[in-house]
């Protein structure tokens, strides 16, 4: 969903070249009102950063011993799911 912003808002979105705060006036909830490019390199560069992560709790996981063999996976997967063979 894209919303026209008033006259009044963007006036102050472009004085303040970049991020704007606003606050909703019936939840006081605060919003960052960023350029859509910005929000997309931030959200690209946040899911890299989890990846990350996730690589290196994998890697420590492996670490500690805390790994199957495909085999071992395989045969759990079928004793889960009922599958013969």
């Amino acid at each position: 969903m894209i919303v026209m912003l008033p006259k009044e808002i963007t006036d102050e979105l472009h004085a303040a070249r970049g991020e704007l705060r606003v606050t909703d006036p019936s939840t006081s909830r605060v919003y960052v009102l960023i350029d859509d490019e910005t929000h997309r390199r931030a959200m690209h560069d946040l899911k890299m950063q989890e990846d990350w992560d996730a690589i290196q709790e994998g890697a420590a996981q492996a670490d500690r011993g805390e790994t199957m063999s495909i085999n071992e996976a395989q045969a759990k997967l079928k004793r889960q799911f009922g599958f013969s063979g």
